[in-house]
């Protein structure tokens, strides 16, 4: 099997040229068509000699793929199905928005961590990306060149395949890559803690934490990882950073009518993030199969939004987005694989 270029990073790429033979400076060549040209194909690279992409093809593909099939929301959203290894699929989805364009990448195939709400966890795990295919999903989109910002909020928990995540995060932000700024992506975690001070060390990029219930029991009955990583372990290890800056850190609670949406749970959610610079994004929940909740209703989370702005917890109510193409936060499943 031939080596992917798509996923190196620059100076691997010059390392990779300089193995066939090449002189360094191809390696640069590759980093522009792929990064900046957004390159599908051999073709279109026509400042490398065809010597030189004749050699270079007998180690190695570009490691670009099309999607196989999309849909189109009536907002304007488009979820878009990438193959990835043997017969799995991923999602990402494109979400404009005036003069933004927004990338929700996938970084797994499923997910390991089994949130009872999210129909990417109830699928299992089929395997992590890598940063060829987390890349593919920004390079072989027709918006490619029109994006503006990414969400690590697809498929996955990026945490759980750190190493992939941050080699895409750094071709991105590379100013050989993509050349963007750390401002332009978030990504998004239910609290790894062990890889999560790592991202925090490495990385300046915004972090959105998925927290949905401030109560432990309450939390562990709908998100096994309270177990492993304890939500108050998550919030106590933010506080020790600096996100009065550039960096910011939100934190996203699906309102859930009878469970989560109450007095009671806004005044918790107050005490738990009090003082700390953030903000709240609550999300309607979209209903799936066999779940025993629905959406709080509009009002309740209206209620809910005031009380905590009322106590110096910012909080915003997110719009939702491509709820028809099943393109809405939780909503992500792969389901074409298994056809």
């Amino acid at each position: 099997m031939k080596t992917k270029l798509l996923g190196k990073t620059p100076d691997e790429l010059a390392v990779l040229a300089a193995g066939c033979g090449l002189k360094p400076f191809v390696g640069r060549q590759l980093a522009e068509w792929l990064y900046v040209k957004r390159a599908s194909t051999w073709e279109r690279m026509t400042n490398i000699s065809k010597a030189s992409k004749a050699r270079l093809q007998e180690n190695f593909e570009l490691g670009t793929s099309a999607p196989s099939a999309s849909a189109v929301s009536r907002d304007g959203t488009v979820k878009y199905l990438f193959p990835v290894g043997e017969n799995e699929s991923v999602e990402a989805v494109m979400i404009p928005d005036e003069d933004r364009r927004t990338l929700c990448v996938s970084s797994q195939a499923g997910c390991r961590m089994g949130c009872k709400f999210c129909m990417t966890g109830r699928q299992g795990w089929h395997g992590n990306l890598d940063a060829a295919d987390i890349l593919n999903q920004f390079i072989s989109i027709p918006e490619s060149s029109g994006l503006t910002n990414a969400v690590f909020m697809g498929m996955g928990e990026p945490l759980d395949n750190y190493e992939e995540v941050r080699k895409a995060i750094h071709i991105l932000t590379a100013e050989d890559g993509f050349g963007w700024s750390p401002k332009r992506i978030t990504l998004s975690t239910i609290g790894v803690l062990p890889v999560l001070r790592r991202f925090l060390d490495e990385e300046r990029c915004h972090l959105a934490v998925s927290l949905h219930n401030p109560f432990a029991e309450e939390r562990l009955s709908l998100m096994p990882v309270q177990k492993a990583w304890p939500l108050e372990d998550v919030v106590e290890l933010i506080r020790q950073y600096d996100f009065s800056g550039q960096r910011r850190v939100s934190f996203e609670y699906t309102m859930f009518a009878g469970w989560n949406d109450d007095k009671r749970h806004a005044d918790a959610l107050i005490r738990l993030l009090g003082g700390l610079e953030c903000r709240v994004n609550l999300i309607r929940f979209h209903k799936i199969p066999d779940f025993p909740y629905d959406c709080a209703p509009d009002i309740r989370m209206e209620e809910f939004k005031n009380r905590l702005n009322n106590h110096g917890v910012v909080c915003t109510i997110r719009v939702s987005r491509g709820e028809d193409i099943l393109a809405a936060c939780g909503m992500l499943a792969g389901q074409h694989s298994q056809q």
